[in-house]
């Protein structure tokens, strides 16, 4: 059990294939952080983002809180979550009002009305506001304003970014959480979880995207001037490499898998004609088969190529195809794959690299600050050590980030009383 000295934050993320825990603990003092606990479970209950089997996910979300309790020694009741795949979508949104004292200083009530009015644009009736990100304010014309509080203006104008998610999604999510025994502290935007893990503020600043490869799709984000800027999905992810292979080879989907992670690899470049794979050394129940490596990884390979021209189209739509000083940052699970990084860059036509988790935090197995497949999670917890700093520092504007819109209030008395 943790001390008293010691806060504590768990982060769940759930995803088309595996539902992952981490908790992670803080030093009051020192602000030191740790990785006590972490898990990761099969799920079967989720495509696209999507719950499709209630039972499986509260059964993968279940095994993965006992694991993590059982591993970190804390009861876990609750939990930032996170949410993405193709129902989450964004826009960006300006919200305007008059400040309301008489002599014209903005307080955190103003700024308060300002963000809700940069919320009250045309949405489908059935979507829910996951995210309400200032990225600069305007105090009477003059623009670029990050932290408002205490000048003084007439007007007072946002620059939001605003995340939604369908409200099915939303709802059955929660649901499943509550009913595994789970209440939820904050729903967060699966890319930008993964961009608080691994992205570094200079990153940030002169222009990043962030392409998170998951089993069912890839999440991105892009950031500008420190600020999110779009956040959008591409429907390729590991799970069609993995059925590309089991398509190619004539095998089962568990089988193409073992095949992936054993022999893959995202470019042919280093590899031989001559070079071949024993599939009954993968699988005794399988006579003595050889295949041509090169074969599977000229598959992975065309896959990967496809995922990222996806990515380079979002990236041309939104007018930064090119543009982005720091490149790419590729993570999640999707992401472990030797050469991977070549692609993306050749791709892209951007500079590359694999996501890195931040040194500064200890983990009780190092081993998974290095694997990509923990990054939403460890960021989830990064994000709420963030709001209870921001709740220290006495409110102020990230209280306002990051926000569901009412939702989680109203949702979770109703799943309570059932």
């Amino acid at each position: 059990m943790a001390s008293a000295k010691k806060q504590n934050v768990v982060g769940i993320d759930i995803g088309n294939n595996f539902v992952t825990t981490i908790v992670m603990n803080q030093d009051k003092e020192t602000g030191d952080l740790g990785i006590i606990g972490y898990a990761q479970s099969i799920n079967n209950g989720m495509r696209k983002g999507m719950v499709v089997d209630i039972d499986e996910t509260i059964s993968a979300i279940s095994q993965s809180l006992e694991e993590s309790e059982r591993m970190s020694g804390v009861p876990i009741e609750r939990a930032l979550v996170s949410i993405g795949g193709q129902q989450v979508s964004s826009s960006n949104s300006r919200g305007v009002v008059a400040v309301s004292h008489e002599n014209g200083q903005i307080t955190k009530d103003d700024i308060d009305r300002v963000i809700e009015a940069a919320k009250a644009f045309s949405m489908p009736a059935n979507r829910e506001v996951v995210h309400v990100i200032p990225r600069s304010f305007i105090v009477d014309g003059q623009d670029g304003i990050k932290d408002p509080l205490g000048m003084k203006g007439i007007r007072l104008e946002v620059d939001a970014h605003i995340i939604t998610a369908s409200s099915p999604v939303v709802k059955n999510i929660l649901k499943c959480a509550y009913q595994a025994g789970l209440d939820i502290e904050e729903m967060v935007s699966a890319p930008l979880a993964a961009a608080r893990a691994v992205l570094t503020r200079k990153q940030k600043e002169i222009g990043v995207v962030v392409v998170d490869i998951g089993g069912g799709g890839t999440n991105i984000a892009v950031f500008e001037e420190g600020e999110i800027f779009y956040t959008g999905f591409v429907p390729i992810g590991a799970s069609h490499i993995t059925n590309d292979i089991a398509i190619g080879l004539k095998t089962s989907i568990e089988f193409a898998e073992k095949v992936k992670v054993e022999h893959g690899a995202a470019t042919a470049n280093r590899v031989s004609e001559r070079d071949s794979i024993d599939l009954s050394e993968i699988d005794s129940g399988i006579e003595k088969t050889f295949v041509s490596r090169k074969y599977i990884i000229e598959i992975i390979g065309a896959r990967l190529e496809e995922l990222f021209v996806m990515v380079k189209d979002e990236l041309r739509r939104i007018g930064r195809d090119g543009l982005l000083p720091a490149g790419a940052v590729i993570t999640g699970g999707g992401a472990k794959m030797d050469d991977i990084v070549e692609v993306a860059r050749e791709t892209l036509r951007l500079p590359a690299q694999l996501g890195k988790i931040s040194d500064s935090i200890i983990a009780i197995d190092k081993e998974i600050l290095e694997d990509p497949s923990f990054s939403t999670a460890i960021g989830l917890c990064l994000w709420g050590f963030d709001l209870y700093k921001d709740q220290m520092l006495m409110g102020g504007i990230i209280n306002s980030i990051g926000r569901v819109g009412g939702i989680l209030g109203k949702l979770s008395r109703v799943f309570r009383k059932k």
